[in-house]
């Protein structure tokens, strides 16, 4: 028997960053997205928390594949 299971996890990662000095916020809201898009930030983050939401499983018919002589 095959089973697909699903898992839904929420994970909260947080990343410690220096950003310039006198920013608006929307400023530093496009900053941070700049950062995260360029891929900057990946790095910096660390697993904080995370959250079990859901599993799901769901059985999978399985037919051979039956071979003519």
């Amino acid at each position: 028997m095959k089973v697909i299971v699903t898992v839904v996890e929420k994970i909260i990662s947080e990343a410690h960053i220096d950003i310039p000095d006198g920013l608006n916020k929307s400023a530093i809201k496009q900053h941070l997205v700049d950062r995260y898009n360029s891929g900057k930030m990946v790095t910096d983050m660390n697993i904080f928390q995370v959250y079990f939401e859901s599993i799901n499983a769901r059985i999978v018919k399985k037919y051979s594949d039956a071979k003519s002589a």
